[in-house]
């Protein structure tokens, strides 16, 4: 049976920084980094997220490895996706000195999380991450379609971006990234985070959202492309009625009209008060409709 990790082993503020300095790392702001520098935080985002002994957790931007060290505590395997060449090249040196019994646990993917389309080992249960701010939504649904074995989410993004991501329909912060992150999942904010974890300090607060996948996929004929062209275009032109917005999609203000009227959707409406099951109803009609002027 496995040691369990020396207490010591997460970082703290004084390694992050030594460790950075040694790397000759500064965090820059064209890749969102902010590197945690507090042990409790990633022990916290790791029993928020529910992480269990059996789960093989996949993590986007591991940096230097702070919530790394914190998960495979906890997980039976950690694959870490880092795109920076320095970061990707100093992490394995970490986890192996400051974990070396959960060493042989890990796996490191040095690549762009928008372009990765397989992972090593077992398939991924869960997905923890605190994700770079300027790219966290679609990192986020690129992982969530690539890798339809992730059955929970625990995502550390800006604030302003989790309350959107859990925004129900009728809030004003509702949008694109709601009905398309509902597609996939049941959606909830989970926590708060403050400015002070973080090396360097951000000049905007962090939030934690608790994404749980659908145990059975929404049910519509229409495809996940054919309802978020849907979602896209609602959302391109927010203070126009559905009618208006919809017609370039539909075709015409007439025709946007019938698909509304045969979903069930007031054509009057706007798009911040749809559910993602209603957006499926409307891609749905303009598919039937497609398919039946193609000639037999």
């Amino acid at each position: 049976m496995t040691s369990s990790p020396t207490p010591d082993a997460l970082l703290g503020p004084a390694d992050i920084r030594e460790l950075a300095a040694a790397l000759g790392v500064r965090p820059t702001k064209q890749r969102g980094q902010n590197f945690v520098i507090d042990a409790n935080t990633v022990r916290r985002i790791v029993r928020t997220a529910q992480v269990r002994p059996d789960d093989v957790v996949v993590e986007v931007g591991p940096g230097l490895g702070s919530l790394t060290l914190a998960l495979l505590e906890v997980a039976d395997r950690v694959t870490a996706v880092e795109i920076d060449d320095v970061l990707a090249g100093a992490l394995t040196a970490t986890i192996t000195a400051r974990m070396p019994e959960r060493a042989d646990r890990f796996a490191l993917v040095h690549s762009d999380a928008m372009h990765v389309t397989e992972l090593p080992g077992p398939a991924p249960t869960a997905l923890v991450a605190n994700l770079p701010y300027n790219v966290a939504v679609p990192v986020l649904l690129h992982m969530l379609d690539t890798f339809p074995t992730i059955e929970r989410t625990l995502v550390m993004v800006q604030a302003e971006v989790a309350d959107r991501l859990a925004a129900p329909p009728g809030s004003k912060v509702y949008g694109v990234p709601s009905v398309k992150a509902n597609w996939y999942a049941e959606v909830k904010r989970a926590g708060a985070i403050g400015r002070n974890v973080f090396w360097p300090a951000p000049n905007v607060d962090s939030g934690l959202v608790s994404l749980v996948r659908r145990s059975e996929p929404l049910k519509t004929t229409a495809s996940k492309r054919e309802v978020f062209a849907v979602v896209d275009a609602a959302f391109a032109q927010r203070r126009k009625t559905l009618r208006a917005a919809l017609s370039g999609w539909a075709g015409s203000a007439a025709a946007a009209e019938e698909a509304l009227v045969a979903a069930g959707v007031s054509p009057q409406a706007r798009g911040e008060s749809l559910t993602v099951e209603e957006f499926a109803r409307i891609a749905e009609h303009k598919a039937k409709q497609h398919q039946e002027k193609e000639p037999a």
